[in-house]
């Protein structure tokens, strides 16, 4: 339950009367959870890699925050959103050495009846389908791949060619724009994401460094309809991931998505399809295969979900996959040479709430891997030194989360 601290009233210069009021809000999320990822060689020879841990964020990411408004008159208001996340399990926070950071939220917006301005570090457009479509919102061992891939990189993605975006959940320094609430039923935002990045003139002057001109923008945006038990909505955007000033080449990854909820009241339904594609453009004279306009490596996923009522709780599971593409030269020049990689996962779990704001909760969940991708559901990395001459590849991993969540 949030509660106001406090509460004042200031008169502005008008005259007029101006309500102010300022919230502290919270979860503490704690969990037990395994972890156990198993690994094969071509011989048979298994190794498996596992461990048991407590967490943060099993059900829901553990956070403190501060939220205020004021009331400017004439349906007007300012606000402002400053939100932590926190590691409850050893005490410390999230940003660099454990340090406590509003890296979760930090706006300050404007907002009336034409809609809202907002600045600062927000949730990008294109992650909310992500978060929206999955009946575990990307948390915990039943966290969706979708998320999985986007968000972390892995041995097995860099040497397919595909990189996480950076700006997958959040992004810094952005200036967002949010559609007015009472469109009977229609919702949007547009988001831009500066780089902050120095430029310099003459150009030649320009440091030579890896990523350091155009890497880290994002633009984006979301719209979608929600009317009585269906919430339809598609996403798109382009995070600049990297490049190089003096090579003339820059990295975007492109990224789109549909996602759809239906409520039955007995149960509900998730669904999500995701698109992303590397993209490199040349201001120069590109290498050979892009020369020829091969397309770039991609991951592209899709979601199957359900939520069941079941007493003072809620059932939850969810089927997702993964699957990548034209990750080698070789594939882009002959598809089908070889197959290429995907990840397949279900996830089970079961919500009991003690009350509004406490609920336990249990999850499992299981990813098999196919043709060098190596996603896990958490938890160590797969083996990877040879065995009498032979690497193992990834092959499953399998998890469980038994927690508690505190909500204030």
């Amino acid at each position: 339950m949030r509660r106001p601290l406090i509460a004042l009233t200031v008169l502005a210069a008008g005259g007029a009367a101006a309500q102010s009021s300022i919230t502290v809000f919270g979860v503490v999320d704690a969990t037990v959870s395994g972890y156990s990822n198993k690994a094969e060689t071509p011989l048979g020879i298994a190794v498996t890699t596992s461990s048991t841990v407590q967490n943060s964020g099993g059900y829901a990411s553990s956070r403190l925050g501060f939220r205020g408004t004021e009331d400017l008159g004439g349906g007007a208001a300012a606000s402002f959103w400053l939100e932590a996340g926190i590691l409850n399990d050893s005490g410390s926070g999230l940003a660099s050495g454990g340090g406590f950071a509003f890296n979760r939220r930090s706006t300050v917006s404007l907002s009336g009846i034409l809609g809202e301005i907002r600045l600062g570090r927000d949730y990008t457009p294109t992650f909310w389908n992500d978060a929206v479509a999955d009946p575990f919102t990307s948390n915990g061992v039943g966290i969706n791949l979708i998320a999985t891939a986007s968000g972390f990189n892995t041995p097995g993605q860099a040497a397919n060619g595909f990189q996480a975006n950076p700006n997958y959940i959040r992004a810094s320094n952005s200036v967002g724009y949010f559609l007015p609430p009472d469109l009977r039923g229609f919702y949007g935002q547009v988001m831009y994401a500066f780089n902050e990045a120095t430029r310099y003139d003459p150009g030649v002057l320009t440091p030579n460094v890896p990523n350091s001109q155009r890497a880290g923008r994002y633009v984006g945006g979301r719209f979608g309809y929600a009317s009585g038990p269906l919430d339809v909505a598609v996403a798109a955007g382009r995070s600049t991931i990297g490049d190089q000033f003096f090579q003339g080449t820059t990295t975007n990854l492109d990224i789109w998505n549909v996602a759809a909820t239906y409520d039955f009241g007995a149960l509900k339904l998730f669904g999500e399809y995701s698109n992303n594609k590397l993209k490199t453009d040349f201001s120069g004279i590109p290498p050979v295969a892009n020369a020829f306009g091969f397309t770039s490596p991609g991951a592209n996923g899709a979601l199957v979900g359900l939520t069941v009522p079941v007493g003072p709780g809620l059932i939850r599971a969810v089927f997702t996959q993964v699957k990548y593409n034209n990750v080698t030269v070789a594939n882009q020049i002959a598809p089908g040479l070889s197959p290429d990689p995907k990840s397949e996962k279900f996830a089970l779990g079961y919500v009991y709430n003690l009350s509004k704001r406490t609920a336990l909760y249990a999850t499992a969940a299981r990813i098999d891997n196919k043709n060098g991708a190596d996603l896990t559901v958490g938890g160590p990395a797969f083996f990877t030194r040879a065995i009498n001459g032979s690497v193992p590849t990834p092959h499953s991993s399998t998890g469980y989360d038994l927690g508690i969540r505190h909500v204030f």
